[in-house]
């Protein structure tokens, strides 16, 4: 090995050094960050803005205003500790333009609200981010034709007041300024609120007028020229009614936000959104992660739901402040005896964008939110069952082994994945022939089991001329462009790198088309694709990312669109594989960066996680977060990236992971092999048991993702979402509902014997597992083994099942279901069941079954919920039947069920609750009913 070589791996080491681990020094804190220190060190009614010239545009049927700074602010705007002397930042008065204000409002009580330059010909303008929010929500904007004017308080200036419809109103207050929501009626109780504690800066673009004037800033050697100057925005909102706020993932910590500052506070950071490449992420820190979602839920007892969406890609920084913040200080916001939690929101670019919800229940506001953004994907049937992952299988040989044991131990399982050294030194869309010379005989063999393969793909493109990628890219001018302007160099897996510039329609275009299988030789229609490290990670970049005035297509700096790299990588990958499929399938994609959008184009994981009970546990609010923030399909690595889990912690792990929406195991390739074979006989039947209960749940679990798929709500839902009332949910985040049906409570205490878990509602639980009735309304401490974690059904539902065990979901398509009945007080129950092909996009088209299963009066009925298909080609047919109803909850013990309008009858039996198992519990069973899953029918027991 030459002196050179050695020089350069020696480098190349150090460079890669710092992503292979989260340490703290690496990245910056607010104290470090001028805008964020800045925001911060504003005082309550410092805000100088009012605003005027009110008016009705009537090209655009806006509410349009002019914000001004006030002739004579306040002179004590910033906190005494704070040296804004040695702030190059500072601006004064006679720096600023008027800012143009505009109010919109949409159907279903959405009201948007801009603030943005006044642009001019000829000069910069601030970044807005595109291709988030949805044309069809374009189309429901409500054309105002007038406002109303009152005085509130003691407000020299009236204030514009517009009705949005069912009953709340939009006011915005002109001196003081103040956007706010309320409920209609003056004196109406407030909702959602900006401004009320006079906080709102917007810092505007400047050019430069003396030679030699910089801006620049400096990080662990690393400098940013910013040749605009600072562009921060930041504003307070305030939530009224509530009593916990959740949302704007990522983070590792617990489902409601702890206050970040305040008298006695835990956190002294702001929750940082910014998407970073964190290797071993702390769990309960504020710390920013893989993905940014700008979007904030609040509830409470008082008044309910509600929720703030800020749309905007640039770095951001969110105070939750505690009760007594603003102590002493003057205030905007008049006197109310309502409960309110405040909050500061900092971005260092872009503009004020921001969507009010106004709920009033968790799912209405998550509704709302994705009607903006776009409702999730619809995945295909084998994502939503078990995937094997490792970094990496090593070979062919590998493979087939690894699918060979997965059979040899009755363990079902949907998905092979190939992580980075499958490829031709760490050429994406390549294969390294040596190890795998084979590609596509290897996809058709796990096909022919009905499995799948995925393989990774990154943005960063390695910089080798003889790489058909990269030579394409050159030459055609596709790479983001360092602050001079040349194609952007950085490190990461292969060395030296450039990065696609995603931003560009052009380039996402030129990207879809690398998926055919002729620029993708070796690929096959079972192969799809998993997108890594795109947020995007650099290991020689500032913060191991993309330097901030990198400049990408119409010269927009990358601290302008960094949160949504991820999204537009994600989105031209999955076009991608459309376009593959001739538009034909569903593609599937599972990307690590993420924003508000993501949900359309795909899953999510949340990103190198630890083998810690620690991590186990914090994988429960990081998933439901992303659910409520409009991200249905999402999970963490079984067992944890990094670590070696001990096999109770596998176990706990799979048994809880077969609930999460995404499951998939996965593991760092310094760790020892983990396949659940490998930990003892016992343990490999744990791990088997939890895998086939998935398999057992997907009838429910692919039914869930279609109601996703068209209302948002989330496959996995915090209490709280079904019981809105019930107060002991608000902060629960150990236990979790899937569906409206299955309560989850996880175990993450290392050799627990019991478990308290908490069953709301007044109705009866039953256990998943032996069928025994717990009281609702209270906590159980429960006795717990290692056979399984505490999992109930909600009396009062029906759960569609599939019994049979078969190697993977395709093999299990023209199985017999089973319907779990949990009759509720009132002997009443009800569930639907969704199915159509599994895979392609015939659904959007009517091609589905979608019944509706009430029990009631000693009656089950089957209803059509689909509606009728347009044409013969768009009907999709079934021949499956019901071989089983279980009833769990019946006061008597019922011998036969009559069948119309077939006239049959059926035998009513004690037998067992799981299909497989000969022991167990007894249960309710109607045998062999085969009544048609696509038919019309009713069974009345005697």
């Amino acid at each position: 090995m030459s002196a050179a070589t050695t020089a350069l791996l020696l480098f190349l080491s150090l460079l890669i050094t710092p992503s292979l681990s989260w340490k703290k020094d690496e990245f910056r804190n607010c104290n470090q960050t001028p805008f964020c220190r800045r925001a911060r060190s504003r005082l309550p009614n410092s805000s100088p803005l009012i605003a005027s010239s009110l008016s009705l545009s009537s090209s655009s049927g806006n509410l349009i205003a002019t914000l001004l700074p006030k002739p004579n602010p306040n002179p004590n705007t910033v906190d005494s500790n704070f040296n804004e002397s040695s702030e190059s930042e500072t601006r004064t008065l006679d720096q600023e333009r008027p800012l143009v204000l505009t109010i919109s409002v949409y159907e279903e009580r959405i009201v948007r609200v801009k603030v943005d330059e006044v642009r001019e010909e000829g000069k910069r303008e601030r970044f807005e981010v595109r291709d988030v929010v949805e044309l069809e929500f374009e189309a429901t904007k409500l054309w105002l034709q007038r406002f109303d004017e009152e005085k509130i308080g003691d407000d020299e200036v009236a204030a514009a007041v517009v009705y949005i419809g069912d009953g709340y109103e939009v006011v915005l207050r002109r001196d003081p300024f103040e956007v706010f929501v309320r409920e209609k009626g003056k004196g109406g109780r407030r909702v959602v609120a900006v401004n009320s504690n006079g906080l709102f800066d917007f810092e505007q673009l400047r050019e430069k007028k003396e030679e030699g004037e910089s801006w620049e800033e400096s990080w662990r050697g690393h400098t940013d020229s910013r040749p605009y100057g600072p562009q921060s925005i930041s504003f307070d909102v305030s939530f009224y009614g509530a009593d916990f706020v959740y949302g704007i993932p990522e983070h590792a910590t617990g489902l409601s936000l702890k206050p970040t500052r305040g008298p006695g506070v835990e956190f002294s950071e702001p929750y940082r959104l910014f998407n970073l490449d964190v290797f071993e992420y702390l769990h309960e820190s504020p710390f920013g992660l893989y993905g940014s979602i700008p979007f904030m839920i609040s509830h409470g007892k008082e008044r309910g739901t509600s929720g703030f969406f800020w749309l905007n890609a640039a770095e951001m920084q969110i105070d939750v402040l505690g009760d007594g913040w603003d102590a002493g200080e003057s205030k905007i916001a008049l006197p109310s005896e309502q409960k309110r939690i405040d909050t500061l929101w900092m971005s260092e670019a872009g503009v004020f964008d921001a969507f009010f919800f106004v709920g009033p229940g968790p799912k209405d506001v998550v509704k709302q939110y994705v009607k903006v953004t776009g409702l999730p994907a619809m995945p295909q049937l084998f994502a939503t069952a078990y995937h094997q992952c490792r970094w990496n299988y090593r070979d062919e040989e590998d493979v087939e082994q690894v699918d060979a044991k997965f059979d040899e131990h009755d363990i079902p399982y949907d998905v092979l994945w190939l992580d980075i050294e499958h490829t031709d030194g760490k050429r994406y869309l390549t294969w390294d022939r040596v190890l795998f010379p084979h590609p596509e005989e290897m996809q058709k063999k796990l096909a022919s089991k009905g499995r799948h393969m995925v393989t990774i793909v990154d943005p960063h493109i390695k910089r080798d001329d003889s790489y058909f990628i990269h030579k394409e890219a050159t030459e055609l001018g596709h790479y983001v462009k360092d602050a001079t302007g040349k194609d952007y160099d950085g490190w990461c897996w292969p060395g030296s790198s450039s990065y696609l510039d995603m931003l560009s329609p052009e380039v996402r275009v030129w990207w879809a088309e690398k998926f055919s299988y002729d620029n993708y030789v070796g690929s096959t229609p079972s192969l799809y694709i998993w997108n890594d490290m795109n947020e995007p990670s650099v290991f020689n970049g500032p913060e191991v990312t993309m330097p901030r005035d990198a400049l990408h297509v119409g010269g927009v700096e990358h601290r302008e669109l960094h949160n949504v790299y991820g999204l537009y990588f994600h989105m031209g990958t999955a076009e991608g594989l459309v376009k593959r499929g001739e538009g034909k399938d569903r593609p599937f994609v599972l990307s690590r960066a993420f924003f508000s959008g993501s949900q359309k184009y795909g899953a999510i994981w949340t990103g190198d996680n630890t083998a810690e009970w620690e991590q186990l546990r914090v994988s429960v609010p990081m998933v439901l977060t992303l659910g409520l923030s409009g991200i249905s399909f999402s999970g963490a690595d079984v067992g944890g990236f990094f670590g070696n889990p001990e096999p109770e912690l596998l176990v706990r792990w799979y048994q809880l992971g077969a609930y999460y929406p995404f499951f998939r195991g996965h593991a760092h390739h310094d760790t020892k092999r983990r396949e659940p074979w490998l930990f003892g006989e016992r343990n490999t039947k744990l791990m088997r048991d939890a895998i086939r209960t998935r398999y057992t749940l997907l009838p429910y679990f692919y039914t869930l993702f279609r109601e996703s798929n068209l209302t948002g709500i989330p496959v996995m839902r915090p209490l709280w979402m079904e019981f809105p009332g019930d107060e002991a949910t608000f902060n629960n985040d150990e236990a979790f509902m899937v569906g409206n049906s299955l309560l989850v409570q996880g175990i993450y205490t290392q050799q627990a014997k019991e478990s308290s878990v908490y069953l709301p509602g007044s109705d009866s639980w039953f256990d998943l597992r032996s069928g025994a009735a717990y009281r609702g309304g209270t906590t159980h401490k429960l006795e717990v083994s290692d056979e399984s974690i505490p999992a109930f059904q909600r009396a009062g539902t029906i759960v569609p099942r599939k019994d049979r065990y078969r190697r993977s979901s395709t093999q299990m398509t023209n199985d017999p279901y089973t319907l779990v009945i949990a009759l509720n007080s009132s002997r009443s129950a009800e569930g639907e069941l969704y199915i159509d092909d599994g895979k392609s996009f015939e659904f959007q088209r009517g091609a589905y079954i979608h019944r509706r299963f009430i029990f009631s009066d000693g009656k089950l009925t089957s209803s059509n919920l689909a509606p009728a298909a347009a044409d013969a080609k768009s009907r999709f047919t079934s021949d499956c039947v019901i071989e089983r109803i279980i009833i769990l909850g019946h006061s008597s013990t019922p011998k036969t069920a009559l069948i119309e309008p077939a006239n049959q009858k059926a035998d009513i039996e004690v037998g067992p609750l799981w299909l497989q198992e000969s022991r167990g519990p007894s249960v309710l069973i109607i045998r062999k009913p085969n009544v048609r899953i696509t038919d019309d029918w009713t069974m009345q027991i005697f």
